[in-house]
């Protein structure tokens, strides 16, 4: 079976588990925190440092540019290298608030430029970036993170991120909607199987066969 028919096979199996999963539904500026945020820590504390920056109104990106660093740092300590995420926060507030002063400026610019400037601010890699065109910014991109990896090796398919995020688009028709969704699955699906070491009853590792 070729890493294509096998992708497609995956995604069949997700849809027949899960159907849809609407995953971070949020406002574009708490996407874009949150990408960052949920580096290196686990979901649960990203949503805690949100809730703590509603409260202190430190959820937009122009709220953030103008923050006390230390403001910023006490609402996310609890997701870890809060010092580092701060500036990281800042620096990316900065970015969008420069080079795109209202939203629909962003949306003139075609995705593969705005990937490659998001790309250019200290912090955001391609997980990061990937995150905020895809929830944030309804873009043409696949998300291809630590679970993406480990499900699709366990499906038999070993290609570098470029080659996953390609096969992705392709098999889905690069329809934000479905990419959005078979993302969420494959989360969804982790967290349920990979986490919690479900190793024998996984569904997908029979496509390796």
């Amino acid at each position: 079976m070729e890493e294509r028919d096998r992708i497609e096979s995956l995604i069949s199996v997700l849809n027949e588990t899960y159907g849809p999963v609407p995953w971070w539904d949020a406002p574009f500026d708490e996407v874009a925190v949150g990408a960052i945020l949920t580096q290196q820590t686990r979901w649960e504390n990203v949503e805690a440092a949100l809730t703590r920056l509603r409260s202190a109104g430190l959820n937009t990106l122009s709220a953030i540019a103008a923050a006390d660093p230390a403001d910023l740092e006490s609402c996310i300590r609890c997701t870890g290298f809060y010092r580092v995420k701060s500036a990281r926060l800042h620096q990316l507030a900065t970015f969008f608030l420069d080079q795109y002063h209202e939203m629909k400026e962003i949306d003139l610019i075609p995705t593969d430029l705005l990937r490659r400037s998001l790309l250019t601010v200290n912090g955001v890699g391609e997980e990061t970036a990937d995150s905020i065109l895809c929830y944030g910014l309804f873009r043409e991109t696949f998300v291809i993170d630590a679970y993406t990896r480990r499900i699709c090796t366990c499906a038999g398919v070993s290609l570098t991120d470029d080659q996953l995020r390609r096969i992705f688009l392709s098999a889905l028709g690069s329809d934000n909607r479905l990419l959005r969704s078979c993302h969420g699955q494959i989360v969804e699906y982790a967290k349920e199987y990979c986490s919690k070491k479900r190793c024998q009853e996984c569904r997908i590792r029979i496509l390796h066969e």
